[in-house]
């Protein structure tokens, strides 16, 4: 049923999807002690520098979402300014990204639960165990996903008060480890310069862009929102709010554990974190705190996915079954077929032992793939709006040059590190430290993408590829 799609939404609303889509919480309490494992102490340095291209960028999605408002965001904006092969790339990227997300987040939810039933005195499971945390995760794969598909409004209501709790629990717990941690501060994890290697530095920044994806999630809602503009807001306070969050997190980490204990724990960082700060039983807190967290990002992967789908359904570069709406206005079977995509990866996961290195693994394939359609829009915002440089050039500095470099500069970035990853093993293994692992997955996305592309052009006969042909 093709039913309109309801304007219920407002700059609250889009902040909620964007900042639930980024994930504040899980970031901070798994990926602290990746990003140690990777650059030792310069994690707070580390997540300000990757904030900067994201600025850039997001500039460029707000002036490109008051030009063209849409819900498959880059798809669309990439596809009538740089042309429709690079569009659908920049399309097919976050679904592909969104469904490894929505993967091993489903194993994080299971290893939570799992961790939380140890607190109570149910033990039995493992909760580093790739293959039983994803059994358990899926259930709640299950859960979120029947919220989904009852509306972006009442998924909304749901995440606000998951927030609410999450962040207050998160501001309380970092901010007294800030205070009272034996670790003492430096100001060297704030020294740009005291990177130990260019491969460490790209590698991390990589994982730190990771970090921060998710705020353009309000911008695949946009369709929904009462005015266009809240989109933009809404992307930018969860932004600047990420910012703030990811290095008060990390000093404080880094403030109460050594670096040794920060990369080990992995999947367990922030119930060893509280646990070493405060014990029991207010240590279980921030547990509940990640548990809400993990559950409102899998919810909030699944529904600007669905939307981002239903763009492409529109132009029929994906097949007419994206398209289908239900009563309430939401593509309710897109939402679904995400969801079962998503839980059939995850069990692909069974190949990789624990879920520290499953998640480590998750988080390089998609740092690489968020650098390439991050890097496309901006760059796209750049060419369309290069106009200005001649009739503006105070617009044209923030519409064509910063969105350009930082474009650039992510783009850049990607090709370094598919690179460094292509010379760093000899052969290929199932392991995280093998290079040619870390780049089959993104090379094989990729080059899924351009089959998908080459069959939506020459089979469905879109009409996405003529008519941007002819806009271009």
């Amino acid at each position: 049923m093709n039913a309109p799609m309801p304007k219920s939404l407002g700059v609250i609303d889009g902040v909620v999807i964007a900042a639930s889509s980024t994930a504040a919480t899980t970031s901070i309490a798994i990926g602290t002690g990746v990003l140690a494992a990777t650059v030792g102490r310069q994690v707070p340095i580390l997540l300000v520098l990757a904030f900067l291209p994201m600025i850039g960028i997001a500039g460029a999605y707000a002036r490109l979402n008051r030009s063209e408002p849409d819900c498959g965001a880059g798809y669309t904006w990439v596809g009538r300014t740089l042309g429709p092969w690079l569009g659908f790339l920049a399309g097919w990227i976050p679904v592909a990204g969104t469904v490894i997300f929505l993967a091993y987040t489903t194993a994080i939810c299971g290893s939570l639960l799992i961790q939380t039933a140890g607190k109570v005195g149910l033990h039995g499971l493992d909760p580093d165990s790739t293959a039983q945390c994803t059994l358990v995760g899926l259930v709640v794969l299950v859960a979120v996903t029947w919220t989904a598909i009852r509306g972006v409004a009442h998924a909304v209501t749901f995440q606000k008060y998951l927030l609410i709790f999450e962040y207050a629990v998160l501001i309380v717990f970092c901010g007294w480890g800030m205070i009272v941690g034996d670790q003492p501060f430096s100001l060297s994890w704030l020294n740009t310069f005291a990177f130990d290697s260019l491969s460490g530095l790209a590698q991390g920044l990589v994982l730190a862009v990771f970090f921060y994806w998710g705020w353009d999630s309000a911008f695949n809602v946009t369709e929904e929102t009462r005015n266009p503009e809240d989109a933009s807001r809404g992307g930018f306070i969860a932004l600047f709010t990420m910012l703030g969050l990811f290095v008060l997190g990390s000093i404080a980490f880094q403030r109460v554990l050594p670096t040794e204990e920060l990369a080990e724990n992995g999947a367990q960082g922030l119930s060893y974190f509280a646990a070493k700060l405060v014990g029991e039983p207010w240590a279980s807190v921030p547990l509940l705190a990640l548990m809400f967290s993990a559950i409102a990002s899998v919810q909030s992967g699944v529904i600007p996915t669905a939307r981002l789908t239903l763009a492409m359904s529109r132009d029929k570069t994906l097949g007419p079954f994206w398209a289908r709406l239900s009563k309430r206005g939401a593509p309710a079977a897109g939402t679904v077929v995400i969801a079962v995509i998503a839980g059939f990866v995850a069990l692909l996961e069974f190949a990789i032992p624990t879920l520290n290195q499953a998640i480590l693994a998750a988080v390089n394939t998609i740092g690489l793939l968020v650098a390439v359609y991050y890097g496309l829009t901006a760059i796209a915002s750049a060419v369309r709006f290069r106009g200005l440089l001649r009739t503006n050039p105070t617009e044209g500095l923030r519409a064509v040059v910063i969105p350009l470099l930082s474009g650039t500069a992510l783009l850049a970035l990607g090709i370094y590190l598919a690179l460094y990853y292509a010379t760093l093993s000899d052969s290929f293994a199932i392991s995280v430290e093998n290079g040619w692992f870390n780049l089959a997955a993104p090379a094989l996305i990729v080059l899924l993408g351009i089959g998908a592309a080459a069959m939506a052009k020459w089979r469905r006969r879109s009409p996405y590829f003529a008519r941007v042909e002819e806009t271009v």
